[in-house]
């Protein structure tokens, strides 16, 4: 319950327009520092549980253990863990692609879905929650890899998920 708390307040202050990406090019350490805030470790620890949701918790831990080795007493760039989930995934899903989308943009995506028969229509845009029209900037282009799950009346939830990775402004 603490964790979702923490994850509100930091999807409160991340659907503002000052907010910023998790991930950022710096110039300076001022900006570096600027950059460690509660926003970057509540949303990158969510869009890390969203990743192992998404991926199984086995195939996320296989692609943890591979960036570890790769890594093992050395440094490690910002696309490293995503290149080692990709070696786990063996090209069926880019996480590179997916992530980037997540961690280069500020805010996050609102998914509107819509139940047609036995179709489910599901589209994205960027959620705001308050725009001050002297600081709005337009986010027109921003289009996530939204990765959703659900079940179906022939499964339950513990036996078979199915995913779909949402990767345009609708789909169906």
């Amino acid at each position: 319950e603490d964790f979702l708390n923490l994850i509100f307040k930091a999807m409160m202050k991340d659907s503002l327009n000052s907010s910023h990406p998790v991930s950022s090019a710096v110039q300076s350490s001022e900006q570096i520092e600027e950059m460690f805030d509660a926003l970057s470790y509540i949303k990158g620890a969510s869009l890390l549980l969203m990743l192992k949701h998404y991926l199984t918790k086995d195939v996320f831990q296989a692609g943890i253990e591979v960036y570890l080795h790769n890594h093992n007493y050395g440094s490690a760039q910002s696309d490293d863990l995503w290149d080692s989930m990709n070696e786990i995934t063996n090209g069926t899903l880019d996480v590179k692609k997916l992530m980037k989308t997540w961690v280069l943009h500020k805010g996050f995506p609102l998914v509107t879905v819509v139940r047609k028969g036995k179709f489910i229509s599901v589209q994205q845009e960027k959620f705001m929650y308050r725009v001050e029209p002297e600081n709005w900037t337009s986010d027109a282009s921003y289009l996530w890899h939204i990765p959703l799950t659900y079940i179906t009346s022939s499964c339950n939830f513990t036996h078979c998920t199915n995913a779909y990775l949402l990767d345009q402004k609708s789909g169906t």
